[in-house]
């Protein structure tokens, strides 16, 4: 099996714990953008000391960073701060498994936003693959109670935040690999350190300035939250590490479909650890997505 293959996997592991994490801690400690702040700031201490370990220890050095490096930084810091908002929002309007599973339309995404700015194609067969997983959104985006009209049912609050959250993972995703691709060395875990120092720090000191001027209070929740929001910052930066490392090897769209495991990973954790009941609907439609995600893997 390929590295990237197994690296995506444990990102979708890792990010399903930080999500459990990160759902805990906003419901009723922090708002939506202390939670979002405190997934940052707790891994930017670590994300900043594992790649200089691996500087040093590589003897590699500091690397030419150019503009275009950090554009794709910022743009994708900026794009996974939005994303990760609305993914924390979605835990209010429906369960766990759902509100993540909304936010697999990334993949579909990911791949238009590769093909735009990146020049990453797909093949035919995995667009229609993609087109299977569209289905599944569709039939996800209902509300539990599937009452009144069509149109209403179908564009709710929480379908709204699942799309948008994976239109700004797309771009995100795509920036980060963007951002891997341009620094000159053929160690691809090297590449993946350096950006993710990067990105983490910027995040950290945006999100900041924004929570002072915006939400004075959550900073010092944030802090206060500390001794469970340090686990959040782990297992982010080792999800981080994984997710980067695959960009840096592989085309971002067949990344995260391959990262779609972590619907399977997200419905255990509901049913196990949150108590929540998942309806045949709800479960049609996490099939019909993982469907896809098979025929990606297979044929993409």
């Amino acid at each position: 099996m390929e590295v990237w293959i197994i690296l995506s996997v444990a990102a979708a592991a890792f990010q399903t714990l930080r999500f459990m994490l990160q759902k805990s801690l906003s419901m009723g400690v922090l708002s939506s953008g202390g939670a979002t702040f405190a997934r940052f700031a707790y891994s930017a201490p670590f994300a900043a000391t594992v790649a200089v370990g691996y500087v040093i220890w590589s003897g590699a050095g500091v690397p030419d960073l150019s503009a275009r490096f950090w554009l794709f930084v910022l743009s994708g810091g900026v794009a996974q701060i939005l994303a990760t908002w609305c993914v924390v929002a979605i835990f209010a309007e429906r369960n766990f498994a759902v509100g993540i599973t909304f936010k697999k339309t990334e993949v579909i995404q990911t791949a238009l936003v590769g093909l735009v700015i990146l020049g990453d194609r797909i093949s035919m067969a995995g667009f229609c693959a993609i087109l299977v997983g569209l289905v599944g959104v569709l039939v996800l985006s209902d509300p539990p109670e599937g009452a009144g009209k069509w149109a209403g049912r179908l564009m709710n609050r929480a379908a709204g935040l699942g799309v948008l959250s994976g239109a700004f993972f797309a771009v995100s995703a795509v920036g980060y690999r963007g951002a891997t691709l341009e620094i000159a060395s053929d160690d691809a875990l090297f590449r993946a350190v350096v950006s993710i120092a990067a990105v983490t720090a910027s995040q950290t000191i945006g999100m900041s300035f924004w929570l002072r001027w915006r939400e004075r209070g959550q900073l010092g929740r944030v802090w206060a939250a500390r001794h469970q929001a340090v686990w959040m910052g782990i297992t982010s930066m080792l999800g981080s590490l994984c997710w980067f490392t695959a960009f840096a090897l592989q085309n971002a769209a067949y990344v995260f479909a391959v990262g779609q495991v972590e619907v399977i990973f997200s419905l255990l954790a509901s049913v196990l650890f949150f108590r929540e009941k998942i309806t045949a609907r709800e479960l049609a439609g996490i099939g019909l997505l993982s469907a896809s995600i098979v025929l990606l893997i297979v044929f993409g």
